[in-house]
């Protein structure tokens, strides 16, 4: 083995250096922070679980995202965490038995085996909040703001909301007698957009010509609120459960409006996940410049059935270095202050002082010439046997 394969990172894991580590960290507090102030408790799901717990109940694409073990104490395999909702379920059916409503957020590392998207990492920074037991409008109202002031909070700009609602696929394809390996192909190729695949799916399949003419029509529909209320007359004579889906997405967006003027929302009809758990409401969120989601979030109600203890859910969840790699702040290091190398008591004193303040104060070994790697702007002078601060010009001198 040479020594540059020996210091050579897997591809998609990437390490986070000075000074964007201090950045992402100073952003997880802020955000923290923020859920903390709507009431959201914060948890620590384990970096691992036995697979059963992980994957029960999910589909098929975290199954493949998540690295498989074997637990050496007790030959069980288990998964390194791929995302963090099946635990928060097991955790608040369980760990947390609430009765009433309970808010949780978390932010850690987790692994993927291959990366979700051209522009992600193996090894996400998964940050996000979540709801449980409201199944009301309130409680989607909630979460989709929440999600918009963290991202104001991390200073992203020129956001656009996507809503949709896996209801009305769910309702559409229960008027059709589809087999469940059916209702699987349609799923996967309307998720893709796979349209040229989609007529030629429809042709061959047994379903009413009407049928296929609203699956045919679904990815077309996105648009504005306008859009909406045409589609809402378009599905006049739709099952029940359609309408009431789209009526569901019309309030979340005029209740989201008036707080966040400067979002724009946009519809997407045809918007279904890669995981299985969702059943309402679906959500994610753009920014120019950047193709993907920066967060994301739906409706997932009964995850916790798996656990034993069903209740409504929703909630988001984001990647917290991509939210730290896009803002657009004037964030940076706070210079330091350079204390010289004397163990004099006076000078200790000082220093402990101006760090319980939170200045951050380097003090110099004896002999150490790389004092410009230091990034203070500031130095502690003994004037009149007292330890003053004093500004260091911009030639190094005082």
């Amino acid at each position: 083995m040479t020594i540059a394969e020996r210091w050579l990172l897997p591809d998609g894991i990437e390490e986070i250096l000075p000074p964007q580590a201090a950045r992402i960290e100073a952003l997880r507090r802020a955000l923290l922070d923020e859920y903390r102030a709507w009431g959201y408790d914060l948890l620590q799901p384990p970096s691992a679980e036995y697979l059963e717990s992980l994957l029960t109940g999910v589909g098929h694409d975290l199954d493949l995202l998540t690295f498989k073990i074997t637990d050496q104490r007790s030959g069980r395999l288990m998964g390194l965490s791929a995302d963090r909702t099946q635990q928060v379920a097991r955790m608040d059916a369980h760990s947390i038995p609430k009765r009433g409503v309970a808010r949780y957020c978390y932010c850690g590392e987790v692994l993927h085996t291959k990366a979700t998207h051209l522009l992600s990492s193996r090894s996400p920074m998964q940050i996000g909040a979540e709801l449980y037991g409201y199944s009301g409008l309130d409680s989607e109202v909630e979460i989709v703001s929440l999600m918009l002031s963290s991202l104001q909070t991390a200073g992203l700009q020129h956001i656009t909301v996507d809503l949709g609602h896996v209801g009305i696929y769910r309702a559409l394809v229960a008027e059709t007698a589809l087999t469940a390996i059916e209702q699987a192909e349609l799923y996967s190729l309307l998720r893709r957009r796979a349209l040229p695949e989609l007529r030629h799916w429809l042709a061959r399949v047994d379903m009413a010509a009407s049928h296929k003419a609203i699956f045919l029509r679904l990815p077309d529909m996105a648009g504005s609120i306008a859009d909406l209320d045409l589609w809402i007359e378009e599905f006049a004579q739709a099952p029940k459960a359609v309408l009431s889906a789209l009526q569901i997405l019309r309030a979340i967006a005029l209740a989201i409006v008036p707080a966040f003027p400067e979002v724009r929302i946009h519809f997407d009809l045809a918007e279904l996940r890669d995981y299985s758990y969702h059943t309402g409401l679906v959500f994610s969120a753009f920014v120019p410049g950047f193709g993907q989601p920066v967060a994301r979030g739906g409706r997932y109600d009964h995850t916790g059935e798996v656990f034993g203890r069903s209740r409504p859910a929703t909630g988001f969840s984001s990647d917290l270095k991509i939210l730290a790699a896009l803002a657009v702040s004037d964030w940076s290091e706070t210079p330091g202050i350079l204390a010289p190398a004397t163990h004099d008591a006076a000078l200790a004193a000082a220093i402990r002082a101006l760090r319980a303040k939170g200045e951050r104060v380097i003090q110099l070994f004896n002999e150490q010439p790389e004092v410009d790697e230091l990034g203070c702007d500031r130095v502690l002078v003994l004037d009149n046997g007292q330890w003053n601060v004093q500004l260091i010009s911009q030639n190094g001198q005082l």
